[in-house]
C-alpha cells in the first residue's frame, strides 16, 4: 500500500505517469533561434550544453543559475558524480562559456554553490564577468558532522557584464523591528511608527539569514533534492531586474525561478533536462496564476524572520486596496485548481509529447 501523506503535507512529488498534462506544456529546442518569441515563459525540456549554442545571443537580462555541487548525487535516478577540482572547474567553465552570449550587455548573473565549490566558481567567473560580491546565506537544514561543523551556509556568487547594471536596492530592503527608535524633534527618524510596532526598512548585506528552506508544510515544496526558497530567489530577481525583464535559468530543476519570476512580473525561461523535474515546474506555474504569495515578502518589503503575524496584520490592513498585487496571498481556493487542472487534463489527453521548436 502506497504511503498516504499526512494532512499538512503540501509537498509537489506528482509522478510524471499522472503529470502529462503538465509534461504537454514544455517545449524542445532543436533548431537555432532567431528571438526568444518561441521560448519566452517556457520550460525547455533539454540538455542545457546542447540547447544553449541554439538561443539567440544578447536576449537575457538576469541569469539564476544553481548548477549540480560538486558532490555525488542522484537527481530523479540521474547521478551526478563528484569530479576531481580541475575537472569540476572545466565543467564550470564550460557552461558558463555558453550563457555568457545570451546575457545582455547591461545584465547580471548569480552562481548558486556550496562552500567547496565556491572556491572554484569565483575563480572562473571572473575569467568572465566582473565579480560584485559573494552572498552567504544561513541554510538551517543539514547533518551534523562527528569530526567536522555542521555546514549550515551556501554562497550566491554575484556578477555583471559590464559596469552598467541593474541594482534595484528599495526593493529589497528589509523590514525590522526597531528596539531603540531615535527621534528628533519628537519624529521618528529613519522608521516607521505604527500601530503594530516600529519598523525600519534597512539595507541588505551580502549575509541573508531570514531564509527558510522549503518544507513539507509549504505551498513551494516538491521532492527536488536540492530545491531553493522562493523567497531566496525573489531577493536575487527583485534586485537585479524590473518588471517585463527576462530571467533565464539554465538549471531550472522545479522551476523555482520561472514561478517567482512569474509572480513577480517578470519574462522567463529554463532549461531541465529531467522531465519528472519539468511536470513540478509546470504544476507550479500553474498554481501561481492564483497564488501570487511569495514567504516573507509582503506589500513590496522582505520581513525579518519570526514576524508572521506582523506580516499578516500588514497584509489585512491593505487587502482591500490592493488584492491582486503580487507577493499577496492566494485569490482562490486549492479546490478550484485542481478542478482547472483536471478539466485541463480532459481537454489536453495524456501521453502527448512536448512541442518543439
Amino acid at each position: 500500500m502506497a504511503n498516504q501523506k499526512a494532512g499538512r503535507n503540501k509537498t509537489i512529488d506528482t509522478p510524471v505517469s499522472e503529470g502529462a498534462v503538465y509534461l504537454s506544456r514544455c517545449i524542445s529546442v532543436n533548431k537555432r533561434q532567431n528571438s526568444l518569441e518561441n521560448v519566452l515563459d517556457k520550460t525547455i525540456l533539454g540538455d542545457t550544453f546542447k540547447v544553449c549554442p541554439l538561443l539567440p545571443p544578447d536576449s537575457v537580462d538576469l541569469i539564476i543559475a544553481d548548477p549540480p555541487y560538486n558532490l555525488t548525487k542522484s537527481f530523479n535516478g540521474t547521478t551526478f558524480s563528484k569530479k576531481k577540482n580541475s575537472d569540476y572547474e572545466e565543467y564550470t567553465r564550460q557552461w558558463l562559456s555558453l550563457v555568457k552570449p545570451l546575457l545582455k550587455n547591461t545584465g547580471s548573473i548569480y552562481v548558486c554553490c556550496d562552500w567547496e565549490t565556491s572556491l572554484i566558481i569565483g575563480r572562473v567567473l571572473g575569467e568572465f564577468f566582473c565579480v560584485r560580491n559573494r552572498i552567504t546565506w544561513q541554510r538551517e537544514k543539514g547533518r551534523g558532522a562527528k569530526a567536522n561543523w555542521k555546514n549550515g551556509m551556501e554562497d550566491i556568487w554575484f556578477a555583471t557584464n559590464s559596469n552598467d547594471f541593474t541594482f534595484n536596492l528599495d526593493a529589497v530592503k528589509i523590514r525590522k523591528k526597531v528596539i531603540a527608535p531615535y527621534r528628533v524633534d519628537g519624529k521618528p527618524k529613519d522608521w516607521i511608527e505604527s500601530k503594530n510596532g516600529n519598523y525600519r526598512d534597512t539595507c541588505p548585506s551580502n549575509f541573508w539569514d531570514d531564509i527558510t528552506i522549503p518544507f513539507w508544510s509549504m505551498a513551494e515544496n516538491t521532492a527536488h533534492p536540492t530545491q531553493k526558497s522562493e523567497k531566496l530567489i525573489a531577493k536575487i530577481m527583485l534586485a537585479s531586474s524590473s518588471e517585463s525583464d527576462i530571467v533565464f535559468d539554465p538549471f531550472l530543476g522545479s522551476g523555482t525561478t520561472s514561478v517567482v519570476a512569474k509572480k513577480l512580473n517578470r519574462h522567463f525561461f529554463g532549461i531541465e533536462i529531467e522531465p519528472q523535474y519539468c511536470v513540478w515546474a509546470e504544476q507550479r506555474l500553474v498554481m501561481a496564476e492564483d497564488d501570487t504569495e511569495i514567504q516573507g515578502y509582503v506589500d513590496g518589503v522582505f520581513w525579518e524572520r519570526n514576524s508572521l503575524s506582523e506580516q499578516k496584520s500588514k497584509s489585512s490592513d491593505s487587502s482591500s486596496a490592493s488584492t491582486n498585487k503580487r507577493g499577496r496571498k492566494p485569490t482562490k481556493k486549492t479546490c478550484d485548481l485542481e478542478i482547472a487542472v483536471d478539466e485541463q487534463q480532459a481537454i489536453l489527453g495524456f501521453g502527448r509529447k512536448s512541442e518543439d521548436v
